[in-house]
């Protein structure tokens, strides 16, 4: 291990990424804030010189950095040796047993962004990244177009770097997550519209005021932070791929992004080549991937959002031909469910593994069940769930859906009385869900 750490002082404070370059034509620019290719109006992503990178990172020197996503530094697109670390990434990977025998399942994990630093969402790696690059780039004030996490995860470390922030959301969010927002002091736009919408004003804003955007004109860097969550999973797992992955799907971007970040690591040597399948979970109310995958279509048809998850409510999905890509190519599937079934998602997880999520983790609970039960996923694959976001944000959606405590006097004849209630309540719930 000293070896490993002498190794990792001793790395080339050069970056290993040195360009952006075109998804579609492969026309290369200079690593700017830009996100459009001039040449077809293709996305922009980060290039990297693979080279230093095999040359400089072995699993010793990942293992030897901090307890964030800057052990992943090198496969990073920043160049400073002093990124903005609030302490993001390498969050619990759970076996999930309870959940698992109660699916039919052998070996599922849940990759648990619940509790994520500094905001409870995977967002926080985005941001943290995204605005490591902002900085270094000379932006002074920083912004996002929400659904919520973001720009909880935007004010929150805008506000731990001294930058200044200004956010937009839909204006009808739920109330944690605005309050999650405003806490952090940023000035909070809350436009009368979808996201789809949010997202058309801020890139006008954008281009006339010169900030730095994290999902616009910073979005090739903001985006390779979902990497993390495919470098971390595969060295909790013992540097080993998962068999199958189900992830839930808003713009596609984490999707995307997971799968480049296992083909990194084998590229670079560091895990075993395989083919994990790829599954993502939609909204049945915003589920413009879903619907092209079950029409088999390589084109998105944007939808207008209506359901409980907010957070993936993205109509028009910027990177969703690229995750419909994913899922038909691994052999994976991509599925959608109905409001009640993400309700049902949401308390299954919390009554099994004692994890609360959001919505958007409901979605993807309720997909992976669904998939289960229609033969889609072996019961013998190495399973991973990946959850985003947590329940506290969204308590809007299950509030009326959990019971209510039992109200007693001071004394243990009530007690007796209402915990007698109870069970016999329990055992009728118990009976009816098991016929």
């Amino acid at each position: 291990m000293t070896q490993a750490i002498e190794r990792l002082k001793n790395l080339s404070t050069a970056p290993a990424f040195n360009r952006l370059q075109c998804k579609e034509c492969g026309a290369e620019y200079e690593p700017v804030a830009k996100h459009v290719c001039e040449e077809c109006f293709g996305p922009l992503e980060v290039k990297y010189d693979y080279d230093v990178i095999r040359n400089t990172v072995t699993r010793e020197t990942i293992e030897a950095g901090p307890n964030s996503i800057w052990r992943y530094r090198q496969f990073l697109p920043v160049s400073s040796n002093d990124p903005i670390d609030v302490g993001t990434g390498m969050t619990p990977l759970v076996e999930a047993k309870r959940l698992a025998r109660r699916l039919g399942l052998k070996k599922l994990y849940i990759k648990n962004d619940a509790v994520n630093m500094p905001t409870l969402s995977f967002k926080d790696r985005v941001v943290s990244v995204a605005l490591t690059r902002a900085r270094e780039l000379g932006f002074t004030t920083v912004s996002c177009a929400s659904t919520g996490n973001l720009a909880n995860s935007t004010a929150a470390i805008a506000a731990h770097a001294g930058l200044d922030c200004c956010v937009f959301i839909p204006a009808d969010l739920e109330a944690g997550k605005i309050l999650g927002t405003l806490i952090y002091n940023p000035t909070l736009m809350a436009v009368k519209g979808n996201y789809d919408q949010v997202n058309r004003l801020c890139s006008e804003v954008a281009n006339t005021h010169g900030w730095g955007f994290v999902n616009i004109n910073l979005r090739p860097y903001y985006s390779e932070g979902s990497k993390t969550l495919g470098y971390e999973v595969a060295e909790q797992l013992g540097w080993q791929l998962p068999d199958h992955i189900v992830a839930p799907l808003a713009s596609g971007s984490l999707f995307t992004k997971i799968y480049k970040g296992f083909n990194e690591f084998v590229d670079c040597g560091l895990v075993e080549a395989k083919n994990v399948r790829f599954s993502g979970a939609q909204a049945e109310g915003c589920s413009p991937i879903s619907q092209a995958f079950k029409e088999d279509r390589d084109f998105i048809k944007p939808v207008k959002p209506s359901t409980i998850a907010k957070s993936i409510a993205i109509g028009n999905p910027a990177d969703g031909v690229y995750a419909l890509e994913i899922a038909k190519k691994t052999n994976g599937n991509i599925e959608d469910v109905t409001d009640a079934e993400i309700i049902e998602g949401m308390k299954l997880l919390a009554e099994t593994e004692g994890i609360f999520t959001e919505t958007a983790g409901g979605t993807t609970i309720a997909v992976l069940k669904k998939l289960v039960e229609a033969g889609k996923i072996d019961p013998d694959e190495t399973t991973v769930a990946y959850i985003t976001g947590n329940g506290l944000k969204t308590q809007e959606a299950v509030s009326s859906y959990v019971g209510e405590p039992l109200t007693i006097e001071p004394k243990l004849e009530a007690f007796e009385a209402a915990f007698e209630r109870a069970n016999t309540l329990n055992r009728l719930d118990w009976e009816q869900t098991t016929v």
